[in-house]
């Protein structure tokens, strides 16, 4: 796609629609080559590397090595890492695993189950494209456009599905979390990441959201769940969330497709 970007970029939202467009058609056609959705959804689901990535943070400020916590923390999160404290990168790494819980576990599993190949490449080919030129800035901000919305489609249910896991895995905090999907999330700027750290926030007990700093850009983000903030020691039980919303995905799937089985059979 960077060959692609140098050919087609102008600050133009009409480019920015056929590099959309160019880039989806190419992961779309990579699924309809690998024919395979097996081998299609294990290239795309990184709930492995997600989640040790933000184990390896947490286990750095377990350690009281805070230089080595931000070093790492790009990993995770586009924000800018200089001068954050220890309770300022476990926010990061919370919220990242929230979001990266619809990104890169629930949104190409359903897109999987939806459309096989070509649905979870398609999928991966968009989720990259809004990484790359979806985020504001000067060079993207018309440009990466088309990219950012189509991301925000592609996620949209998937967030949501997420919320609902969320809520399936900590029956506990059903209410919490359906609160705070509700009344909290809108105020996000993202209409999918809001939903997916509003429920674990909620899942959790702790609050999210405040300062993010990306570069010269600064944004200030809602509160997001109740009580005390993100602490280094929540950064476990947050990939420990994660990781149950996976496995309550996969059952959930499994289940749908021995029920479409036995109704075919």
């Amino acid at each position: 796609m960077l060959t692609a970007e140098r050919r087609i970029y102008r600050d133009k939202a009409v480019a920015g629609v056929v590099h959309a467009a160019v880039g989806t058609a190419l992961g779309v056609g990579a699924g309809v080559l690998a024919q395979s959705t097996t081998v299609a959804t294990t290239i795309v689901v990184g709930g492995r590397a997600l989640t040790r990535a933000a184990l390896d943070v947490g286990s750095a400020l377990a350690e009281g090595d805070e230089v080595r916590a931000r070093e790492l923390l790009p990993a995770l999160v586009g924000r800018d890492p200089t001068g954050l404290d220890a309770a300022e990168i476990a926010r990061a790494v919370v919220e990242s695993v929230a979001e990266n819980t619809v990104d890169a576990v629930v949104a190409p599993a359903l897109w999987a189950a939806l459309a096989g190949a070509p649905g979870a490449l398609g999928y991966r080919a968009v989720n990259t494209m809004d990484a790359m030129v979806g985020h504001r800035s000067p060079r993207y901000l018309h440009y990466g456009w088309a990219s950012a919305r189509l991301d925000d489609l592609a996620n949209w249910v998937p967030a949501r599905c997420t919320a609902a896991l969320v809520a399936l895995v900590r029956p506990g905090s059903v209410r919490q979390i359906r609160r705070a999907v509700s009344t909290q999330a809108p105020a996000h700027p993202s209409p999918n990441a809001g939903v997916a750290e509003a429920a674990f926030a909620a899942a959790l007990g702790i609050r999210l959201g405040g300062t993010n700093r990306y570069g010269e850009r600064v944004e200030v983000r809602p509160s997001l769940g109740w009580g005390r903030g993100a602490r280094p020691d929540d950064i476990a039980p947050a990939v420990r969330l994660s990781r149950d919303v996976g496995t309550a995905l996969a059952v959930v799937l499994g289940l749908a497709g021995a029920a479409q089985w036995w109704m075919n059979r």
